[in-house]
């Protein structure tokens, strides 16, 4: 795996890949800086050789279309700060202006280009448009994980036109290290913790993970369709009827694979699906008629603690409860905390995939774990058990 570190890019011009795609407010500046943060160290290794970077992203969906309100214009300024560099602006991705501004840019300097996907071969994967692309730089690094499942012209196909040139930058490697370290190099015992609404959204992981786990937590929405399936009354929670028998599928095949398979015994149900909705705890298999479980219960988070407390790499995808609604957001929070307490301790904890991001970030537990992932979808897809094109374009010379 060629990373950044294998090039002295003295004298060169990195184009660099990275994911932008960053939330702005109604003045278009820039709420959330963490992705641009996460692609400064990449950056500053290009300048610190005495290069000079040319970094291009996306930024929303103009859907091939010049949209202003979507200009990578808007965010130059975050940029700058963060960098430390005055960062120049390229009014296009491509063709004549983007060339010229890359000719003139000098060692030591940092250039943004206009939005990648006003541009509908960006999308398209066109060959055309990431060979006008490639002719940009001397150096390509991808740098942006969070678009490493898509095929498009500046993440994958761009690639072809650096032949031994081509890398990884910092954080790229770091998200596939931490994959790895989960898939097939971690320290045992490896717990996997899956939670979320639903099943089917997770079957291929878990289908993927049974093999290369010991142990595998189940909560949040997708208990119920296991509890229904052998037999237990969930009441009104959320449950996939038509995927029990996939349910008892996955609970036999984790037998066989001698995975030790966790399922909540309690839960706080609620009579109503808001925060103030009247609560109770009750046994996972006997929610009565009209209540939901919506969080695990307490003796449910004192087995998960044990089978935490006893790993030493942690895979966590998914809440266990509603988190978005306060009391039912005690599961989630008390997870974060024993996930924290064995990191600690040494364990490699992995959090990836949109809501347990999320919950990370909500209750203050990003820098408690070893890596939060940067990229869902592409996390996911890792998961999965899919090489994602943006990482085989970089491995492929």
């Amino acid at each position: 795996m060629k990373t950044i570190d294998d090039f002295d890019f003295s004298g060169k011009k990195a184009l660099i890949r990275v994911d932008f795609n960053v939330p702005l407010n109604s003045k278009f500046e820039v709420t959330d800086t963490n992705r641009i943060e996460a692609a400064k160290p990449t950056v500053l290794k290009v300048l610190e050789d005495g290069g000079s970077a040319v970094l291009m992203s996306h930024l929303g969906r103009p859907d091939g279309k010049v949209v202003p309100e979507m200009s990578l214009k808007h965010i130059m300024d975050a940029v700058s700060d963060i960098i430390g560099v005055q960062v120049k602006f390229a009014e296009d991705c491509s063709g004549p202006k983007a060339k010229k501004a890359v000719d003139q840019l000098e060692d030591g300097e940092v250039l943004l280009l206009e939005n990648l996907r006003f541009h509908a071969e960006e999308e398209q994967g066109d060959s055309e448009f990431a060979k006008s692309l490639s002719q940009l730089g001397d150096i390509y690094v991808n740098d942006a994980f969070g678009t490493a499942h898509r095929a498009h012209a500046s993440t994958t196909i761009v690639a072809n036109y650096f032949p031994g040139q081509k890398c990884f930058g910092y954080l790229m490697a770091k998200e596939i290290e931490a994959i790895d370290k989960v898939m097939r190099t971690g320290e045992k015992p490896v717990t996997a913790i899956l939670g979320g609404a639903k099943v089917s959204s997770k079957i291929t992981i878990i289908e993927n993970i049974l093999g290369k786990v010991d142990h595998l937590i189940i909560g949040g929405g997708m208990t119920y369709t296991f509890v229904k399936a052998q037999g237990g009354r969930v009441g009104s929670s959320i449950c996939e009827d038509d995927k029990m028998p996939l349910a008892l599928e996955i609970l036999d095949t984790a037998k066989k694979k001698g995975v030790k398979v966790h399922l909540p015994v309690d839960v706080l149900a609620a009579d109503d699906f808001n925060n103030e909705a009247k609560t109770r705890v009750v046994a996972v298999d006997a929610i009565p008629e009209g209540w939901q479980g919506l969080d695990a219960g307490p003796k449910t988070l004192e087995n998960f603690e044990k089978v935490i407390q006893a790993s030493r790499t942690i895979l966590w995808n998914g809440p266990v409860g509603v988190f978005e609604m306060d009391n039912f957001s005690k599961g989630t929070i008390a997870v974060g905390h024993m996930i924290e307490d064995v990191t600690k301790e040494g364990a490699f904890s992995l959090v990836g995939g949109g809501d347990s991001v999320a919950a990370v970030k909500q209750f203050g537990f990003e820098d408690k774990v070893s890596y939060v992932s940067t990229g869902g979808g592409a996390m996911l897809e890792s998961l999965e058990g899919r090489v994602l094109p943006g990482i085989a374009a970089i491995m492929k010379d």
